[in-house]
């Protein structure tokens, strides 16, 4: 059931709106998992996910131009696999959060605020003003400078397109230790996740407001104290709030999805498609995948036409370079989030294969296993984790998830970041399998973050705000929950 992909040969100016939210049906699971084998082109968002509808079929969401659906009708076999259009889902697209015009913190003299610590009769201002352009992602960093005193840091690896890369760290000692940072958080890797880096403006605004204000949070229906905040900010912050600004810079000028850097050195002439990496496929986590997996499975691609197109090497680029030095300045962080959307889920490691702590020696560095990796269904290989450490990082999801659902309005799901489909160089992975290569590292437990709706990566005014209330809950939650099991040891 081999079908070519049209994806590649896509005209440069796609908007958008010019792309359908689908859904592929078919009885079985595994008749899924083998159409997204065979094409792997095709826009599956994040990550391809497979969920069992009320009638017994299983679906699976991507997004096509008109072009595609019509090939794909036309040249599947409807009784295995058939592709619907989710017209809900498209009418809904139509109405998406506008990007925020000039710039709404006046170069870093206005310190940005965020929603915990206000009343909801202020969030219609939220919603006219819109998403953080990719300048006011840089001007709020240096309002809540001015304001509050943040820590603010420049990454040594220019962009492609010379763009700087800010991070922050927020902490209630007036000097920052680098020794005791113990929370890393990262967004905007995919370019058009819109509302990832506000997630995190926001959510730092909100802490440092009500740290100075002694104040408590509310999100929704779920409120934390100003003891809450202060034992928070007392762990240790380390963010970046914006790791792709080409490519958010592009799809915010454009509108057409884009989720990839803008980095042209491997791109096809008269393939628009085929320019940038996907940086969560970038990371010295079993980039090579056609080494490391069984030749069945594609949990990254080759293909620069591809949305998980890989690089030329583990760390090729220079916002993943950046993201690795992070670790290298604070070489205590201990939890890391990287904030995505848009599927609703709380995943953790590991992403190669299913989890298992009766066997170290399936390990990801063992190269008895090279090739066989990644096929979920079978027992031929594991991912080992230390049996304490999965018990804890569930433990986390499954709070934080908590959480984010006693918000009110959304559903998360916590699950295990392989889920129905394997990756290779993702950024949680490769922070949690630092300490299993070279014992002298400090222990990262890392996670993917997915805020949102399944393909619905343009929020609508309404979704944006939610989602803003949603994430900051979890990000408390995930904290606090953390300084619970540990940060050191």
């Amino acid at each position: 059931m081999k079908v070519t992909s049209v994806l590649g040969l896509l005209p440069a100016a796609v908007l958008a709106q010019d792309l359908l939210s689908v859904a592929f049906f078919a009885k079985e699971k595994t008749q899924l998992l083998q159409f997204v084998s065979d094409n792997g082109h095709i826009d599956y968002g994040c990550q391809a996910t497979i969920h069992p509808t009320k009638n017994g079929e299983h679906q699976l969401h991507a997004l096509l131009t008109e072009e595609e659906v019509s090939h794909y009708k036309r040249s599947l076999d409807a009784g295995i696999v058939r592709v619907e259009t989710l017209d809900h889902l498209n009418k809904r697209q139509t109405a998406t959060a506008p990007i925020g015009k000039g710039d709404r913190f006046k170069g870093g003299k206005v310190a940005p605020r965020g929603l915990g610590s206000q009343k909801p009769n202020v969030y219609s201002t939220y919603q006219k003003a819109g998403i953080l352009n990719a300048d006011e992602v840089y001007t709020a960093l240096k309002g809540l400078e001015k304001e509050y005193g943040l820590e603010l840091f420049m990454a040594p690896y220019k962009t492609f397109e010379g763009n700087s890369i800010y991070g922050g760290v927020a902490n209630k000692a007036e000097k920052i230790n680098k020794d005791k940072q113990y929370i890393y958080f990262t967004s905007g890797i995919h370019a058009r996740e819109r509302g990832g880096p506000d997630n995190l403006i926001y959510f730092i605004s909100d802490l440092l407001y009500a740290n100075r204000h002694r104040k408590g949070l509310t999100y929704g229906n779920k409120t934390y104290t100003n003891s809450d905040v202060k034992k928070v900010l007392g762990a240790g912050i380390v963010f970046i709030p914006m790791t792709n600004p080409d490519g958010v810079r592009h799809d915010q000028a454009n509108s057409n999805l884009w989720r990839k850097n803008r980095n042209p050195l491997s791109s096809i002439p008269g393939r628009p498609a085929s320019v940038g990496v996907d940086l969560n496929r970038n990371f010295d986590f079993m980039w090579n995948f056609t080494k490391y997996f069984d030749p069945s499975v594609f949990p990254a691609s080759t293909d620069p036409s591809s949305q998980a197109f890989y690089g030329t090497g583990p760390f090729s680029e220079p916002e993943t370079r950046n993201m690795k030095w992070v670790y290298e300045i604070f070489p205590k962080i201990r939890w890391f989030i990287d904030v995505h959307s848009a599927a609703g889920t709380l995943l953790y490691s590991w992403g190669d294969d299913i989890n298992q702590s009766y066997d170290p020696k399936q390990n990801l560095f063992n190269p008895a296993y090279d090739g066989k990796r990644g096929v979920v269904e079978d027992t031929v290989y594991r991912e080992y984790i230390v049996e304490k450490d999965w018990y804890n990082i569930e433990l986390n999801a499954n709070l934080t998830t908590d959480a984010m659902m006693a918000v009110g309005g959304s559903t998360y799901v916590p699950q295990q970041a392989v889920g129905l489909y394997p990756t290779s160089g993702a950024s949680d992975d490769w922070a949690s399998s630092r300490w299993y290569g070279n014992k002298t590292l400090n222990k990262v437990h890392g996670y993917t973050l997915e805020f949102g709706y399944p393909t619905n990566f343009y929020p609508t005014a309404d979704e944006y705000i939610q989602n803003i209330l949603d994430t900051n809950a979890g990000f408390m939650e995930f904290v606090l929950t953390a300084i619970e099991i540990g940060l050191k040891g």
